[in-house]
């Protein structure tokens, strides 16, 4: 059985795209030499990794949209890196 596979594109056109298995969780992927996300607790409370997103993804849970209304309030891409569950092709760009 083939693994389906999501291709992140980076805004900074210094960093490569690169290929996750479905429900990747990109902290766990994604490093200061493969992309230009930076990463703090990994668990969604820091807002360290937020980041706008273009692509199709499932809505934030409670906690992380709690955090995004404080420190994106009028962004409807903002999102936070860690808490992405990758379902489809995304963007990133920083905010």
């Amino acid at each position: 059985m083939n693994s389906i596979e999501y291709l992140i594109k980076f805004s900074d056109v210094k960093y490569k795209p690169i290929k996750l298995p479905q429900h990747s969780h990109l902290s766990e992927h994604l490093t200061v030499t493969n992309s230009p996300v930076l990463f703090g607790c990994r668990t969604g409370i820091c807002g360290t990794c937020i980041v706008a997103i273009k692509g199709k993804i499932s809505p934030p849970q409670a906690d992380e949209k709690e955090l995004l209304e404080i420190l994106a309030p009028d962004n409807p891409q903002a999102r936070l890196a860690c808490q992405i569950d990758l379902t489809s092709d995304i963007e990133i760009s920083e905010i």
